[in-house]
């Protein structure tokens, strides 16, 4: 599904991804963990053309690396970032529309069926984005972008800042994303939750990958978590 080769990203003179590799299967979450700042999210602009990429970047067998973000994403990549990109002006459901490929157009991923999930947007469908708390907003983009039907999505930190009852929310809805057959890629400091519903891990230190496994290997290795993972 995606396969991704010595990727190499800079801000300004800083070389920050440094010969990034690994691949995701159809189908398979895989989890990147690591400590703030060593690459991952920059991981995610790469691949998502929100920043250069150099090396190679393949989706369904075809390189999208210097392709543009929007060509990327109707090619079937969606990407839900960790800032929340919400429109703050526009409703719930307005948000929601835009996350569609085509106008008028619903996928795999139906706004009855988020709003029968998620009751709480559903009572707020006509609010503005704006007014919604942490929570609310993590959740509206990720289910924005489900409704661009997308055949992989990257999640960045979904639950950084959140309560824990919005924890478990989106704990929830990223183990429907994997029964339903999506490849996800996931950036994630709890632990918990990348190891309970990935299927593979890779760890990432100083802009490139020092672990690959599953979780229960990920488990076994001690010196990595002390090394790489732990604060």
């Amino acid at each position: 599904m995606l396969q991704v080769a010595e990727l190499n990203a800079y801000y300004g003179k800083s070389h920050i991804l440094q010969g990034v590799t690994f691949h995701i299967e159809e189908g398979e979450i895989v989890s990147l963990l690591g400590r703030n700042g060593v690459g991952r999210s920059t991981t995610c602009k790469a691949i998502m053309g929100d920043v250069v990429p150099f090396g190679q970047v393949q989706f369904k067998g075809q390189e999208i690396a210097g392709k543009k973000p929007h060509e990327i994403a109707l090619l079937g990549i969606g990407y839900v970032p960790e800032n929340r990109d919400i429109f703050p002006a526009l409703t719930v459901k307005q948000n929601m529309e835009l996350g569609m490929k085509k106008a008028g157009v619903e996928g795999r991923w139906k706004m009855k069926d988020l709003f029968e999930m998620f009751p709480n947007l559903a009572r707020r469908a006509d609010t503005a984005g704006g007014v919604l708390s942490g929570g609310e907003q993590q959740m509206l983009t990720m289910c924005r972008t489900l409704m661009g039907d997308p055949d992989l999505i990257m999640i960045d930190e979904p639950t950084e800042g959140l309560a824990p009852k919005m924890v478990e929310q989106v704990a929830l809805l990223l183990r429907e994303i994997a029964s339903r057959g999506l490849s996800v890629l996931l950036v994630e400091q709890k632990l918990s939750i990348a190891l309970d519903i990935s299927h593979r891990v890779y760890v990432m230190g100083h802009g490139h990958m020092v672990f690959e496994g599953t979780p229960a290997d990920l488990r076994d290795r001690a010196d990595i978590r002390e090394e790489w993972l732990e604060v």
